[in-house]
């Protein structure tokens, strides 16, 4: 489904965007989730709806905002040992549920290190990023050795143009002072500054 863009913003769209970004806060989710949520239900992008949150809404809900942030910390202190132990338990058991997802905003410390754990442990799951690291590094490598051949190639002509100032600059001075060439070439100067070399008979 294509997102139509709306130009103008209601008051009560940015309640509605305000609303659902502090409840992420306050769930302990990432804006990025409530931009993505807020342009689902608001028929627009997540960028739009991020950048008005960043350009005018934040501003008038800041008050909010530090209440959202301290009400994430004390859902984490209430969670306690014996919820992320129970956290950890769930995800390292081998279950026919183990692709289940589940909200972000019930993520702990544990749960993550606990699916890393269980993620190493099991055979060929990072050959995909070992895979696309290397793809990564040889395309760095490349690009590396592009720009230092550009940088190269940005030196001398840069070298080039210097010589060839100093020649313009010279037959300037011979055409000036009357003087001749040695190769017997000559120039002479138009009246927009240019030289043209004038051949000899």
């Amino acid at each position: 489904m294509t997102k139509t863009r709306q130009d103008a913003w209601q008051e009560e769209a940015d309640i509605q965007l305000a609303d659902i970004v502090l409840r992420h806060i306050r769930e302990g989710s990432t804006q990025l989730n409530a931009f993505e949520e807020a342009g689902n239900k608001m028929k627009r992008t997540a960028a739009a709806c991020g950048f008005r949150w960043n350009a005018v809404v934040r501003h008038q809900f800041e008050e909010q905002v530090e209440e959202a942030k301290e009400a994430r910390k004390e859902k984490l202190k209430l969670m306690g040992k014996a919820s992320r132990a129970a956290n950890l338990r769930y995800l390292t058991q081998s279950t026919e549920e183990e692709n289940r997802s589940f909200p972000l905003s019930s993520l702990s410390l544990d749960i993550v290190i606990a699916y890393l754990a269980r993620l190493q442990r099991s055979e060929g799951s990072n050959t995909r990023v070992e895979q696309l690291h290397q793809l990564t590094a040889k395309r760095a490598d490349e690009l590396e050795q592009r720009l230092q051949a550009a940088e190269r190639e940005n030196f001398l002509l840069r070298q080039e143009r210097e010589e060839f100032m100093v020649m313009m600059d010279r037959a300037r001075q011979l055409v000036a002072l009357g003087q001749e060439l040695p190769d017997r070439t000559q120039f002479q100067m138009e009246h927009n500054g240019n030289l043209v070399r004038v051949e000899q008979i």
